[in-house]
């Protein structure tokens, strides 16, 4: 199969697949956020807040990560350049402060975004997909798939770059037919959403939840790494993302043994719906 990018043309305005799905991601995540806020009966504008220092803080990590990785500091300015360990760390971090800033536990708002971080991620995966990037080695399977414009496109060259081994003798302008990595990610963690989604009504103490989602979200991302074509296999053959995925594993399990049981959290003023508080 061969599939070219997705991009729709306003005027001079270019909007690309990818950008449309990291809308959808950030909607689709607010939208799961506030049912399990009014599902609680909490305050279901939290999810707005969320949405919103998550876009800012993830779109300034992610570019400070890939100015990092290329000590490139013009990609700063630029459309591209976006890596999602980056985005993930700097959007968990203006989330952190948001809630600092408005008095919700950490653990709170932990618990409420696990499902969505997953579901999100997914969408996320599928605009990767839609762009042409994030593929993986070579394929014969029968849903390989051509990027012949990818970023870069998926030719026997490109792949080679990446130090991703290629039938010999091939023509470096051939274009191969790959792994489609994005969709894998897409499948897996829309199945990790499901688990998550359930399993947020067991009972477990506060915070619990997003133990297992580290987990799973680490242990994906580090099994993709193994057929993605990247270049950045700087520890052997392990990738910078497989590194970082299993220190998100580490500190995923450590939550969950942690907040296993034991006394839960309340969840502040901040949450409690006004008519909810009683007067001192």
């Amino acid at each position: 199969m061969t599939v070219y990018p997705f991009k729709v043309h306003l005027g001079s305005l270019e909007i690309t697949g990818y950008g449309i799905m990291m809308m959808v991601a950030f909607v689709a995540g607010g939208w799961l956020i506030a049912l399990e806020l009014r599902r609680r009966g909490l305050r279901e504008e939290y999810s707005q807040d969320i949405v919103v220092a998550a876009v800012v803080g993830g779109i300034i990590g992610a570019k400070l990560w890939y100015v990092a990785l290329t000590g490139d500091p013009g990609a700063l300015f630029s459309r591209g350049g976006l890596v999602w360990y980056g985005g993930f760390l700097g959007g968990a971090l203006g989330v952190v402060l948001n809630g600092w800033r408005l008095r919700v536990p950490a653990r709170w708002t932990m618990q409420i975004c696990a499902p969505a971080l997953a579901a999100a991620y997914a969408l996320g995966r599928v605009g990767c997909f839609l762009v042409n990037d994030d593929y993986g080695g070579p394929t014969t399977l029968p849903w390989g798939v051509k990027f012949p414009e990818g970023l870069p496109p998926s030719t026997a060259g490109n792949l080679i770059a990446f130090h991703v081994h290629v039938p010999p003798g091939i023509d470096p302008a051939t274009v191969l037919a790959v792994h489609p990595t994005q969709i894998y990610e897409t499948a897996i963690m829309l199945v990790a959403f499901a688990v998550l989604w359930a399993l947020r009504r067991n009972g477990r103490p506060i915070g619990w939840l997003f133990g297992l989602y580290l987990v799973f979200a680490g242990a994906e991302r580090f099994l993709v790494e193994i057929l993605r074509a990247k270049d950045d296999r700087f520890l052997g053959p392990f990738t910078i993302a497989q590194l970082t995925s299993v220190l998100l594993v580490i500190i995923g399990a450590i939550l969950l043994a942690r907040w296993s049981s034991g006394p839960d959290v309340p969840p502040g003023p901040y949450l409690r719906p006004p008519d909810s508080l009683t007067p001192a």
